[in-house]
């Protein structure tokens, strides 16, 4: 039998790792139930029109696809298998597909589900997504995004709040130098337009979307292969050359986009929301115009977000943006939304980096009790039943080992306090605890246990 193992991009995760995960989730959730977000689920599985053609050509190919049941086959396109067409082939053997991200699901939950919401609609979605990426550091095959969205308001304040749940949540998690970065595709629609190619938006922030991995250089490599002529590429230099300042680059982009309508409200839009966040106490130092910003998404139609970490080898923890018309494509018109997304394991991968955690989250039981014996854990089970119902995380060993075995594994679990209760504690009403990082042991009343402990 060969050995086992599990798929590249894919983790399993220990006890130690997930309390440090819960220990994100937990922050984040507390945040957006704070803001008024409410939670939904929806399937791992969708239908494979729901997913394709929402997040661009190339994010169409990193769908993983779900072969269809029994003799898939029989059912099969045989002239596309004869012709090599693995794109045709796929779409006939395939009719389902795991979920790319949360919002394409959401927007079919809220048009599946409109009678019964109320609009604006705000709902927060913490669930597993797959994507057939090269795996790598920070990046996986299956991860993890928490979400929030608002639907059916076409208000900027929602932007404003957006911004707010970020630096929250940022800052609760201790994450330092984060960087939230803005732009509004209504800049880059207008840009597209000005430079002569306003039927080629996508293509260009397709492109222009790559800038931080591949350079300036293949940027305008791949802008040329994607049919952009030297003039046009031309008019993007001085984009690229814009001055890492938000005020600055600002003034100069209205005076590139001057003339052009929707380039000049991306501005405005994009500038209301930066005042408001300054008003609210948002640290400035921590926003970020970026004008080359494009989220790589082709639903985006309004401002988008993404969140860097200074000092921090890993990408973009967290992203998002504004839709004008996601809903319309699965049959209702008209429904703006806007939404972010925390990526959580990216943040782990940051906080793991940077040495983080708190040193709550390596604690995973308070207290454990040591077994002596029949008598004894009898005695013992029923005081734990009294300190968990008051929310003490507590056990007992399960057998009467020796005291070394018990005491290694206490050690092993990070547990740092050790109750040690024989015949005479019995009789007495004490309890012996060991602080297991001191080596102290002090004789504590039964009834001021948890005072102690706390």
């Amino acid at each position: 039998m060969s050995k086992p193992s599990i798929l590249k991009g894919t983790r399993d995760f220990g006890p130690e790792v997930m309390v440090k995960r819960n220990y994100i989730f937990d922050t984040i959730r507390s945040t957006f139930e704070r803001f008024g977000f409410l939670p939904i689920e929806t399937p791992a599985m969708e239908r494979i029109e729901t997913l394709t053609g929402k997040y661009g050509e190339e994010g169409d190919q990193l769908i993983f696809k779900i072969l269809n049941n029994g003799d898939f086959l029989s059912k099969a396109d045989q002239e596309a298998i004869e012709q090599g067409d693995s794109k045709k082939t796929s779409f006939s053997i395939s009719k389902k597909a795991l979920r790319y991200d949360l919002t394409v699901p959401f927007a079919r939950f809220v048009v599946m589900n409109q009678s019964a919401l109320s609009f604006p609609f705000k709902r927060y979605q913490i669930q597993p997504v797959w994507r057939g990426d090269r795996p790598g550091r920070g990046r996986y095959q299956e991860f993890y995004q928490c979400d929030v969205d608002v639907v059916g308001s076409d208000s900027l304040i929602n932007e404003v709040e957006l911004i707010q749940i970020f630096d929250e949540v940022l800052s609760n998690l201790s994450i330092p130098n984060f960087k939230i970065k803005l732009n509004n595709r209504k800049i880059l629609a207008g840009l597209a337009e000005k430079i002569g190619a306003g039927d080629k938006m996508t293509e260009m922030c397709v492109a222009i979307d790559k800038l931080d991995k591949i350079g300036e250089e293949k940027v305008k490599e791949e802008l040329q292969q994607r049919g952009f002529d030297t003039e046009q590429i031309d008019g993007l230099s001085p984009v690229f050359a814009l001055p890492n300042n938000t005020k600055a680059a600002l003034e100069m982009m209205s005076e590139t986009l001057a003339g052009n309508e929707l380039g000049e409200k991306g501005l405005e839009e994009l500038r209301y929301v930066l005042s408001r966040c300054e008003q609210l106490g948002v640290a400035q130092e921590s926003l970020e115009f970026d004008p080359l910003l494009a989220r790589g998404l082709n639903y985006y139609t309004g401002a988008i977000f993404e969140v860097k970490v200074e000092g921090a080898s890993v990408g973009s923890i967290c992203g998002g943006g504004r839709y004008d018309d996601l809903t319309g494509i699965f049959g209702l018109p008209n429904v703006s939304g806007v939404g972010i997304s925390f990526g959580a394991d990216r943040i782990y991968d940051v906080l793991e980096e940077l040495n983080l955690f708190p040193a709550s989250t390596k604690e995973t039981v308070k207290l454990l009790f040591v077994n002596f014996g029949e008598e004894e854990a009898l005695y013992c089970m029923k005081l734990l039943r009294e300190l968990r119902a008051k929310g003490l995380r507590a056990e007992i060993y399960p057998s009467a080992a020796k005291m070394a075995k018990q005491m290694k594994y206490a050690n092993d679990k990070s547990i740092p306090y050790v109750a040690v209760v024989g015949s005479r504690e019995m009789e007495t009403g004490t309890i012996a605890v060991k602080n297991m990082e001191t080596g102290e042991q002090s004789a504590v009343e039964r009834n001021e246990l948890l005072e102690f402990l706390a």
